[in-house]
């Protein structure tokens, strides 16, 4: 159990000193609760700080049920099992996709205006989220920083359910994740405070972090 984001961030520390002032290495947050995270990190480690934002697919009449996610280009990530077993139109899938691909590009251009997206190309990059529910938000993160050809692609979670940690291990160089759990319902459980980040909140906090950049 974690105090809160901060607390989790600290313990997060040791295990990623390693990367301390690493002139290739940058920390990617999942907004907008890691963002809480990353600023810790970001200060702790001497590293620059951006975001990745991704958003997932809801299940028809169920959108907190994820059967897929999309990246920052516009990449889908599809959960066969879940359409197939649901029933789910390939139309709806291809609508959903095309609006959160509209939505994820607003939202970039909110919290960071004109500046261009962070070069991954031989970086070393650290995707930082608060903790792993389903996995198809991050997955959706990993496989585009993949695409942007970065030199390692490394994990760092306070905790993980289960089955979200052994799918992503195998995705990513180095997983660092301080609790993998089966008894897993929200993030928000292994929280002492969980308080919901507000865009505002996160903007600031990237505009403080982008501001000597």
């Amino acid at each position: 159990m974690y105090k809160d984001r901060y607390d989790a961030a600290k313990k997060l520390i040791p295990e990623l000193e390693k990367y301390k002032g690493n002139k290739d290495a940058i920390i990617l947050a999942i907004p907008r609760g890691a963002l809480e995270l990353g600023v810790v990190l970001r200060d702790e480690l001497s590293l620059p700080l951006d975001i990745v934002v991704t958003k997932k697919i809801g299940a028809p009449g169920n959108e907190e049920y994820a059967i897929g996610s999309v990246g920052p280009d516009g990449e889908s990530q599809i959960s066969k099992e879940a359409t197939t077993a649901y029933g789910i139109p390939q139309e709806y899938i291809d609508d959903e996709a095309q609006r959160l691909k509209h939505v994820i590009k607003r939202r970039y251009e909110d919290y960071r205006g004109d500046k261009e997206l962070p070069d991954l190309k031989d970086k070393i990059v650290i995707v930082v989220d608060d903790g792993i529910a389903t996995g198809f938000t991050t997955l959706a993160a990993v496989q585009y920083i993949r695409r942007q050809k970065a030199k390692k692609i490394v994990l760092a979670v306070p905790v993980a359910a289960t089955d979200s940690y052994e799918k992503l291990k195998k995705e990513v160089d180095e997983m660092i994740c301080l609790d993998v759990r089966e008894d897993f319902f929200a993030v928000g459980q292994f929280y002492q405070t969980f308080g919901q980040v507000s865009d505002d909140e996160a903007k600031k906090m990237l505009d403080f972090t982008n501001r000597d950049s």
